[in-house]
């Protein structure tokens, strides 16, 4: 057993703290959008585009969506650092590399989850999960942002030096 933990703590532990990351960011959304959807309630067109409509409505969803973003980028930084990919150092230069590294791969995951979610839910998968409209959509784009991401973070922010 001991040998399969040191053989995959890394993926364990990517896994332990992605799940929890995406909890924060599922929470963040869900505590948001309702009041942001009833405040901005309406199905007044915002934005048309290639037959795509944004309307009041899901612009409430891309703000909440971009909030609860927004919290989970930095308790995923903090998390991946210390505990999944074990980057100890607290060297000045070493930190805001590895942050800004951190910040533009989660902005690029950032904007396909950003353009995602209202982009699928305009597309028709707009079911409502736990009383959240757009649940179903975010589960499916957080899959595909949790892979890249991993993929971001092992292969570029936190790669370990061979030295």
């Amino acid at each position: 057993m001991k040998k399969l933990w040191e053989k995959y703590k890394e993926i364990i532990m990517y896994l332990i703290f992605g799940v929890a990351t995406t909890v924060v960011n599922w929470v963040c959304y869900a505590l948001i959008e309702p009041p942001l959807s009833r405040a901005m309630h309406g199905d007044q067109v915002v934005f048309s585009l290639w037959g795509i409509t944004l309307t009041m409505s899901t612009l409430a969803i891309f703000i909440a969506n971009v909030i609860a973003w927004i919290v989970a980028v930095i308790f995923a930084f903090v998390t991946n650092k210390l505990w999944v990919f074990e980057s100890k150092s607290w060297k000045l230069s070493l930190v805001m590399k590895e942050f800004w590294l951190f910040i533009l791969a989660r902005l690029i995951t950032g904007v396909i989850e950003w353009v995602g979610v209202p982009l699928v839910v305009a597309l028709g998968v707009n079911q409502v999960i736990f009383g959240v409209e757009g649940m179903l959509a975010k589960i499916l784009v957080s899959i595909i942002v949790v892979i890249l991401n991993y993929v971001f973070s092992k292969l570029i922010i936190f790669r370990k030096n061979k030295s």
